[in-house]
C-alpha cells in the first residue's frame, strides 16, 4: 500500500512534516520520470550525507578494529575471544564497504593516521595505560590491519 500525500502538501514542505514519506514519494517520482516535481535541494542534501555517513562508518570501524589491535598487542594478560572477534568483524565490515564502494579505500588510507591517534587515545582511557604508552605512528599498517590472519607481536608492558 502506498501512502498517499494530502492535497495541500509540497515535496520540500514534506521533508520536514514526514521524512519517511518524502523519501516514498521521492522514489515513487524518479520511477515515474516526473523529476520536475522532485525536491531537489533536499534530495541532494540526503544524497551529500548519505556519502558522509559512508566516510564516517569508514572511520569508526577504522578506530574500533586499531583500538583492538592495540589493546591485543599491550594487554596481553587480558586478551579475550571477544576482541578477536571484534577485530575480525570490522575488518568484514571494512572488507564489505571496499566491496561496494571501492573509492572508499582511498578514504581508508587517507584517514588512516587519524584514526589511529584516536585509537591510540581510546587505548588509553580504555586501559588505564598512559597515553605514551601506545607508539605516537602506528606499529601497523593499513595492510596489516586488513589482512585477516594478522595478529600484533605481544608487548609485553604489563
Amino acid at each position: 500500500m502506498t501512502a498517499q500525500l494530502p492535497s495541500n502538501t509540497n515535496t520540500s514542505s514534506l521533508y520536514d512534516q514526514d521524512y519517511y514519506l518524502w523519501l516514498k514519494n521521492t522514489a515513487k517520482l524518479i520511477q515515474e520520470g516526473k523529476f520536475s516535481e522532485i525536491d531537489t535541494v533536499n534530495l541532494v542534501e540526503e544524497i551529500e550525507d548519505m556519502g558522509k555517513r559512508e566516510k564516517r562508518s569508514v572511520e569508526s570501524n577504522l578506530v574500533i578494529l586499531l583500538l583492538h589491535l592495540l589493546k591485543y598487542q599491550y594487554q596481553p594478560s587480558k586478551q579475550s575471544n571477544s576482541w578477536k572477534a571484534s577485530i575480525r568483524e570490522h575488518r568484514r565490515r571494512l572488507k564489505k564497504t571496499f566491496r561496494d564502494s571501492p573509492s572508499l579505500k582511498r578514504c581508508f588510507e587517507q584517514v588512516f593516521t587519524e584514526c589511529y591517534q584516536d585509537a591510540r587515545e581510546q587505548a588509553s582511557d580504555e586501559t588505564g595505560l598512559p597515553l605514551d604508552t601506545f607508539p605516537s605512528e602506528s606499529l601497523f599498517t593499513p595492510t596489516q590491519v586488513l589482512n585477516p590472519d594478522y595478529l600484533p607481536e605481544i608487548n609485553r608492558v604489563c
